[in-house]
């Protein structure tokens, strides 16, 4: 048998579905991925920041072919003690690179350095097969560790690098490692049995468990899943995926077969919604309720937001939501015209955080509601800046207080229609209640469509650019959070309109 050529990456994971390797090798096409610039980007940062870990060091820089980097750390192990990073080896097709390796006289320490605030079971599989591949090399590994963010870490006086044993925690998984070595073998015989057991034209039977999302959501679900009915029980808004698959498994798959099953009212709601094309189901005494606590002057407000794994403003934590943008729409008294007022920070100022929250507190001069859909996301942005700023604590909680959560009745199923799809996102909710305003539809607007394309086109902006490039994506940001606070807007428009 000849064994295929695993890297880390790769034996992850064949780890959670050996079926991945396949697909990724005889159909790669089929692959529908999320967008992941963000993670990696993320992790290469972190990495980065890590390779200092134990002071100097010596990088092997990355090549494709591989065996630069193998002949490289061979020609700088026998220089120990000394710091490699990214240090690679190859045992019998099995390649690995090593973020961080204490390179000692006695042996070596190995060190996975991730982006994450705690460790996951994955991260135990990632460092154990980097153990098997050097132990099987006829190294002495003495210690095999985990290098994570410390997420209570506040940034200070200090450049981060000046911080670092403060900024990560590492946590020693050598017993760990080593109690997974036979398994690891195991599974690495059993990966290349089952690549030579199905070739090209043979695809391996599709099993679809709890491990197509676990550790990962799998690139290749809507390839596995392309036969299933539409809608199917996977398509059920909020239901545990354990108890999606056990319907599965049971053969509950469409959503007839569902119809009867003893679930969450919501789920069969959803459910009976879709089967039966239900008329909207409107609870105006609910709808009624929200609009009776609304207060003139009404502030329809939305917050765009970034973090990042190494904080860089004082006082803050690794990704804590940064607010730089906000859109507001203010009605002053009934019958008065609308006035759209905005925010967007400058990158170049250091003070931004504040520079927002004046803005704000300036155009919400007033004791009306502060109207906002999903209140525990923007009143949680507004305590993190009364933390970093004390003297405008009392203005922060002075608008959480007056803060009316236009989501509740949606996610209350106060009103709710089968295009919701048994979801109170208002990227549904919106579409659902003015399905024929292209104004009001997000995947109309030019560059950034939704809140991850803000904050990454927002953290852009400090990339040299032409400026007419720079203003091209400030004035999409600025047309997608307007949109967010219009939309609001509507919702209230819409709930006047249903209970008269």
């Amino acid at each position: 048998m000849n064994n295929i050529y695993l890297s880390k990456s790769k034996y992850c994971r064949c780890v959670q579905c050996q079926k991945i390797l396949w697909l990724e090798k005889y159909k790669p096409e089929c692959a529908t991925p999320e967008d992941k610039t963000v993670i990696f980007e993320n992790g290469h940062k972190v990495g980065e920041l890590a390779k200092g870990l134990f002071g100097d060091y010596e990088d092997i820089p990355f090549d494709k072919t591989i065996t630069p980097m193998i002949k490289q750390t061979e020609e700088l192990m026998p220089k120990k003690p000394n710091v490699i990073t990214e240090a690679s080896f190859d045992y019998d097709h099995n390649f690995c690179s090593v973020d961080v390796l204490k390179n000692d006289v006695d042996g070596v320490e190995i060190y996975e350095v991730k982006s994450s605030t705690k460790v996951k079971d994955i991260y135990l599989d990632d460092a154990a097969y980097q153990y098997y591949v050097l132990s099987n090399l006829g190294y002495n590994v003495k210690k095999v560790c985990i290098v994570y963010v410390n997420k209570e870490y506040v940034k200070g006086e200090l450049p981060v690098e000046d911080e670092l044993g403060q900024y990560f925690n590492i946590e020693d998984v050598t017993a760990i490692a080593l109690s997974k070595q036979d398994e690891i073998q195991s599974n690495i015989d059993e990966i290349n049995r089952f690549m030579e057991q199905y070739g090209e034209d043979n695809e391996p039977p599709t099993c679809l468990e709890l491990k197509c999302f676990n550790p990962y959501d799998c690139d290749f679900w809507q390839y596995c899943t392309q036969d299933l009915p539409k809608p199917n029980v996977f398509d059920v808004a909020g239901m545990w995926k354990s108890k999606k698959f056990e319907k599965y498994n049971e053969g509950k798959v469409s959503f007839e077969d569902l119809l009867y099953e003893d679930l969450n009212p919501k789920y069969i709601e959803q459910v009976d919604f879709e089967v039966n094309d239900k008329e909207p189901k409107i609870n105006k005494a609910a709808i009624a309720r929200t609009l009776n606590s609304l207060e003139y002057p009404l502030y329809f407000i939305d917050y765009e937001t970034y973090n990042q794994p190494i904080p860089e403003v004082e006082g803050t934590k690794p990704y804590q939501q940064l607010p730089f943008q906000y859109s507001l729409h203010v009605i002053e008294e009934e019958g008065a015209p609308i006035e759209h007022k905005e925010f967007l920070a400058e990158v170049d100022d250091e003070d931004f955080i504040r520079t927002f929250a004046e803005s704000m507190i300036s155009n919400l001069p007033e004791d009306g509601s502060v109207i906002v859909y999903n209140k525990s996301f923007e009143s949680s942005v507004n305590r993190k800046i009364a933390e970093l700023y004390p003297d405008l604590a009392d203005e922060m909680a002075r608008i959480n207080h007056n803060m009316v959560d236009f989501m509740v009745p949606f996610k209350n199923r106060d009103y709710y229609m089968k295009e919701m799809k048994g979801s109170y996102s208002i990227k549904y909710v919106l579409p659902a209640l003015y399905p024929d305003d292209p104004e009001l539809n997000y995947d109309n607007l030019p560059l950034v469509h939704n809140g991850g394309e803000a904050s990454e086109s927002f953290l852009k902006l400090r990339n040299e650019m032409p400026e007419e490039v720079k203003e091209k994506i400030k004035e999409s940001l600025l047309i997608y959070c307007e949109l967010d606070t219009l939309a609001m807007v509507k919702l209230w428009d819409k709930f006047k309109e249903v209970i008269n």
